[in-house]
């Protein structure tokens, strides 16, 4: 899905209710955005505690209706397979298509640690966001904005899951678009068979300021087309305003 934007503001502030009621205004009908549950929710030391907290974030999107999907649940490292009840207990609560991003090393050895979480999210139909940092961490320039993301993004082996309809696809590229070809190609083969699935996947395409990612959309999307020639091109990119009001 291409028309959608992650949504990354809400991780850090709450949205006063004006201002959702201004992007309400402001978003086409078929415009989504994957809102962050703030990060006391997702950060908290005990995710039984926060569950009437997070209801609340989500009866504050209500007026943005079918244009928030999924929300986001972005775990930390602290977050370990000893919480998974925690977990589920969150996601049986919410009651929304939800995707969540885990970031704990045992939930990449392949052990019934990692299984254990799969098995959860799948019973449940939650998605695993997939996460693919690599070309981010390919790059040794001393750029400040490139430190910066590196300082910032896990670093972590990738897992390409669908556990719904809508898998959720986060990469995080290199500052030069050639050279995030290489590690794009597996991807284009995976969405592309995503789509033939009849699945409707997401992906949010990233490079270290942003400043570019509008770019790196479009080149992969043109790749895409190529394995999957009746997709519709995408428009010329023009600053529209649904990619800046989240921010203000």
């Amino acid at each position: 899905m291409f028309n959608s934007v992650e949504g990354n503001t809400t991780l850090y502030a709450w949205p006063s209710e004006q201002k959702i009621e201004r992007w309400a205004e402001l978003m086409p009908e078929g415009f989504r955005f994957c809102a962050k549950l703030p990060r006391e929710i997702s950060q908290a030391e005990n995710l039984h505690e926060v569950l009437d907290l997070a209801l609340t974030f989500r009866r504050l999107l209500t007026p943005l209706g079918a244009r928030v999907t999924p929300f986001w649940l972005q775990l930390p490292a602290s977050f370990g397979p000893g919480r998974l009840a925690e977990l589920a207990a969150l996601i049986d609560g919410f009651g929304a298509p939800l995707a969540v991003e885990v970031r704990h090393r045992a939930f990449f050895e392949r052990g019934e640690e990692e299984r254990a979480l799969n098995r959860l999210l799948l019973d449940r139909g939650v998605e695993r966001i997939c996460l693919d940092s690599r070309a981010l961490f390919s790059c040794r320039s001393r750029d400040p904005a490139l430190l910066h993301a590196q300082s910032k993004k896990p670093r972590v082996p990738v897992r390409p899951t669908a556990f719904s309809d809508s898998p959720q696809l986060r990469f995080i590229g290199h500052p030069q678009l050639e050279a995030n070809d290489g590690f794009m190609t597996p991807w284009l083969e995976k969405v592309a068979s995503w789509i033939e699935a009849g699945k409707s996947p997401h992906v949010y395409l990233h490079t270290p300021d942003n400043h570019r990612a509008p770019e790196l959309a479009q080149r992969f999307h043109e790749q895409l087309v190529g394995r999957l020639p009746g997709l519709p091109p995408l428009p010329p990119f023009e600053r529209a305003p649904q990619l800046s009001l989240l921010g203000d």
